[in-house]
């Protein structure tokens, strides 16, 4: 292999910008890493370039540990977005700089001078200066610059990015037939999902760090295993639907499945993928080739050259729940995108507004592991009442769960880890023991940098509980339960929302939860005292209005509640007469050094609500 990184981790103020990630690349291959602003392949290449220190991991090229080598021993070529040519420089100087620095006779710097401006399409440019030359003729010499001293490894990021939408098409032909010549091993970076697919033999996608897939692009588009790189590459139809005795059931579409997956459990949720070029219309239910998922309305038409793009609003199906393209909060319909060559709009052309029927060619159903739970355990009673409720939530979610022990020590806490695997019992999707001699916030935060997690489950009572709960939220993005007593099964649920985002994500995810469990929920927002002005009750109302229909898409029955009055004491007041046994409420935002402090109604609630669990969730805003 030509490139290995070896579970390489940077951080920057102890948050992993790249967090354990490893990688082969092959002699002669092109890898595309592909991913949004912020996820880490820019701090990726400048790891492998030397430009930036690893604090955990290894970089190998061509067998060699490069890990602690300067920049200028990796033999690695780097190009920028920015082409970082010196602008006092001819092009020919600039192209010479490498091999003049490494003391390369004249004649030959010359010779591999003349040969780069050939290969670069540039020939007879070299006494220019940069600044008589195109922005894509620039990024050549910088392309020319990085080839000059013959290196090993070259390493383009975002070299495309700052250039005309055609200049940037002649370049990624330029830069594959310059790659395929030399057959040098390359990794290029990019948020342009359309270079990507063009210059890849292979292509990875980050988020937020982590390598979540590798593979060769048309795998990775017609086959991704994970909902956020099948919502990532291209525009994306999933839908949750049900696995049936020879398929998939999605409403009344039923589809084959390949033997691997019709194996498994029968009428367990599956999400099922569809791109917008797999969906057929018709006039007619008859006239479908393929299994009808419905009758939709044709809401928005685009032309785009080739193709015409249109969006579809189907009334909602039994049984099915919609995640891409997702649907505004509290609406229960199923948005579908679909494309048509011109010879399909040709035969069949539609209006916006028309009714038309709607089927889908193939589908593609993910590997989808359902939530994932970490489970922390002391031995403590409260430990224990969070490892019954955990165990039961997890196995109703068909979460994977991992167990972690903490605040013992030695042959103790094995022990008790045994004891705690033996009481959670059999029924999980995967179960995983791990222990740890850290402190609870440390050993979370590296748990969860391995693996994250949706929920975290905590048995803590006493003067802790809000120490311990803030210092767990500090360290992810997962939501926690904190548990200090045991319960029967919980079967109602008070989830206290502010109309927002926040709120929608506070719905949204307890839901999740409460769907699994049978139970129902109570919505309900706190206002001020007084009479308040409209339109303040008007839109709450409607928010609650909104929320109850997203329970229902999720098959939670609930209804609304609005009290007046102080927040902490209306939500005390609610639960003494409701008889409720789970309390939802929202995570507050950071303060200015990203802290979060559980002083203020939360906080109140963790001292006066012992009886009952608190689930605290963490909103995308958090």
């Amino acid at each position: 292999m030509s490139i290995v990184l070896d579970q390489l981790t940077k951080r920057y103020g102890g948050h992993p910008v790249v967090n354990n990630v490893s990688l082969e690349v092959a002699d002669g291959e092109f890898f595309v890493l592909l991913g949004s602003s912020g996820s880490g392949k820019t701090t990726v290449l400048s790891t492998i370039a030397g430009l930036t220190e690893a604090d955990h991991g290894r970089v190998l090229l061509h067998g060699r540990d490069v890990t602690n080598l300067p920049p200028q021993q990796r033999r690695i070529g780097f190009v920028f977005q920015n082409y970082a040519l010196f602008q006092y420089m001819t092009v020919a100087d600039n192209i010479e700089f490498g091999l003049s620095i490494r003391r390369v006779s004249k004649a030959e710097r010359r010779r591999r001078r003349d040969e780069l401006l050939e290969l670069v399409g540039l020939a007879g440019l070299g006494s220019r200066m940069p600044r008589q030359l195109s922005g894509g003729q620039q990024q050549r010499v910088a392309l020319a610059r990085a080839l000059a001293h013959q290196p090993e490894a070259l390493l383009l990021d975002e070299p495309l990015g700052a250039l005309d939408a055609k200049i940037r098409v002649e370049l990624r032909r330029t830069l594959r037939a310059i790659q395929r010549e030399l057959g040098i091993t390359t990794i290029l970076v990019t948020h342009d999902q359309e270079e990507a697919f063009e210059l890849a033999d292979r292509l990875g996608v980050m988020n937020f760090g982590r390598l979540l897939e590798v593979g060769p692009p048309e795998e990775l588009y017609l086959r991704p295993q994970t909902e956020f790189v099948a919502t990532f590459l291209g525009t994306a139809n999933l839908l949750v639907g049900r696995r049936a005795r020879n398929g998939v059931q999605v409403g009344p579409a039923q589809f084959p499945l390949p033997g691997a997956y019709a194996t498994r459990h029968q009428d367990e949720r599956v999400q099922v993928l569809f791109r917008p070029e797999d969906v057929v219309l018709s006039d007619s239910s008859v006239g479908l080739d393929s299994p009808l998922l419905g009758r939709g309305r044709v809401e928005q038409m685009s032309f785009s050259g080739s193709f015409e793009r249109l969006r579809l609003r189907l009334p909602p199906i039994p049984g099915v729940r919609p995640i891409a393209p997702p649907v505004t909060f509290g609406e229960d319909a199923i948005l579908v995108e679909a494309t048509r060559p011109q010879d399909q709009v040709d035969r069949l052309p539609v209006q916006p507004g028309q009714d038309i029927w709607v089927g889908v060619r193939r589908i593609h159903a993910l590997a989808h592991p359902g939530m994932r739970f970490l489970i922390a355990t002391d031995g403590s009673p409260s430990a224990q009442a969070a490892l019954d409720l955990g165990g039961q939530l997890a196995r109703l979610a068909h979460a994977r769960t991992v167990l972690l022990g903490y605040g013992l020590k030695g042959e103790a806490l094995q022990r008790h880890l045994q004891a705690a695997k033996e009481q959670l019992g059999s029924g999980l999707a995967a179960l995983e023991a791990r222990a740890t001699l850290d402190p609870l916030g440390e050993a979370v935060k590296r748990e969860v940098e391995r693996i994250p997690c949706d929920l975290i489950v905590l048995g803590a009572g006493g003067r802790e509980r809000q120490t311990l709960a803030e210092q767990v939220l500090q360290t992810g993005e997962h939501n926690l339960l904190l548990v200090s007593q045991t319960r029967p099964a919980l079967s109602r649920a008070l989830v206290c929302v502010t109309s927002g985002e926040q709120g929608k994500d506070d719905v949204l995810f307890a839901g999740r939860l409460m769907r699994h469990l049978g139970a129902e929920a109570t919505l309900m927002s706190v206002l001020p005292e007084g009479s308040p002005q409209e339109p303040e009750p008007e839109r709450t109302e409607r928010f609650l209005a909104g929320g109850v229909r997203s329970l229902d898409v999720l098959g939670v029955p609930s209804h609304t509640v609005i009290r007046y009055g102080a927040i902490a004491a209306a939500i005390g007041q609610e639960l003494d007469e409701g008889g409720y046994d789970l309390l939802v409420v929202g995570a507050p935002l950071p303060d200015l050094d990203g802290q979060i402090t559980l002083g203020g109604v939360v906080g109140q609630l963790l001292t006066r609500v012992t009886e009952i669990p608190i689930l605290i969730v963490r909103s995308v805003y958090v």
